[in-house]
């Protein structure tokens, strides 16, 4: 994919999110949402266990997802009944393409469980890389939607799954903007006992 080391920094160094919110079609086709997915899975995996899920959510299941979390958010905030929830609406219909990322540790491995999340977290950054490299953007965003447990129950969580975050695939409908980054001096130091 890369032909030199410099392309290779050029991709890592123009890597970023996007706002789900702005994004705009096209998505990844068909084949290449599988080589982005398949490219993610090249991940760190102490244990060779792949403690983690990929749940696509098509086109046509996103009004299901918007009324899943709907009836999530009444079921978890008494009162909520009647409100305008049109939010949940929106965040359910962002971007041409949604990938719901599940970290599902093996209980019974002697790979801790952190180790295990940090190889579901690995998963994530590989899925935004990949779509990078594909000429897409992708925005990696949790929130309640995130930790509703009957949210996760509805993706196929079981006990201890949890769902790492929503990836939202598109175009950027603008020019993506630089942020501030940490300061490498600030960050690193030289160990010294």
């Amino acid at each position: 994919m890369f032909n030199d080391t410099s392309s290779l920094r050029s991709h890592l160094a123009t890597r970023r999110s996007g706002k789900a919110r702005d994004m705009v079609a096209p998505g990844p086709d068909a084949a290449q949402l599988r080589d982005i997915i398949e490219l993610a899975l090249r991940t760190p995996d102490h244990g060779k266990l792949a403690p983690w899920r990929i749940v696509m959510v098509a086109d046509d299941r996103r009004a299901a997802f918007a009324d899943l979390l709907k009836t999530a958010w009444v079921m978890e905030n008494p009162g909520a009944a009647g409100l305008d929830l049109s939010a949940l609406d929106q965040f359910a219909h962002q971007a041409p393409t949604l990938l719901v990322l599940i970290s599902a540790p093996v209980r019974d491995s002697k790979v801790p469980v952190w180790e295990q999340q940090m190889s579901a977290g690995a998963v994530g950054m590989n899925l935004l890389h990949a779509a990078h490299a594909h000429g897409f953007v992708g925005s990696w965003l949790t929130g309640w939607a995130a930790y509703s447990p009957h949210v996760a129950a509805a993706f196929g969580a079981g006990e201890g799954d949890t769902i790492v975050g929503y990836f939202f695939l598109g175009t950027p409908a603008r020019a993506l903007e630089e942020r501030p980054r940490p300061v490498y001096d600030e960050i690193v130091r030289a160990w010294d006992i």
